[in-house]
């Protein structure tokens, strides 16, 4: 498993942070997700890549920055 930080721009409430959540769990079952509302920041461990997590965390429509 790789621990990684990401800042995503768009996020507001807890529906957001779910989407982001299940967008990372949806290419990897067993991730951990934290999102950080505040601080606009998702940290996830998962042995998937970091672009792959980016692109699902993008593809929910929010910005990877």
């Amino acid at each position: 498993m790789s621990q990684y930080q990401f800042q995503v721009a768009g996020m507001s409430c807890g529906h957001c942070v779910r989407a982001v959540e299940e967008a990372v769990q949806s290419i990897d079952a067993n991730a951990q997700v934290k999102v950080e509302l505040a601080q606009g920041q998702v940290q996830v461990e998962s042995q998937q890549p970091r672009e792959a997590l980016a692109a699902a965390i993008a593809d929910a429509g929010y910005t990877v920055q």
